[in-house]
């Protein structure tokens, strides 16, 4: 089992005090379901649920991008910066895009 477990209900990392999950806790979380990628998917969305219940002043789309939408993203991207989460074209640039 992990050391870097939830803190609840704030959910930050047990381990280093990071918000949950950790860079550590991603890392391991891709190795457990290197094959099932719904799966892990799931298991997160499950914790993705109660952590909306535990923190009801937290953005919904920050709480997606902190659970699940890292899943998407390969690997190599998450290690050079797992904060950061590219920004949306705004309106008028996707207007002049399309």
């Amino acid at each position: 089992m992990s050391t870097h477990a939830p803190v609840l209900p704030i959910w930050s990392c047990g381990g280093c005090r990071l918000p949950r999950p950790c860079r550590t806790r991603r890392r391991e979380l891709r190795a457990e379901y290197a094959d099932a990628p719904v799966s892990l998917a799931l298991y997160l969305g499950a914790y993705l649920v109660q952590a909306a219940e535990d923190m009801p002043w937290a953005p919904a789309g920050a709480l997606h991008r902190r659970f699940i939408g890292w899943t998407r993203q390969p690997p190599e991207v998450q290690q050079r910066s797992a904060a950061t989460i590219p920004a949306e074209p705004d309106r008028h640039e996707r207007h002049q895009a399309g």
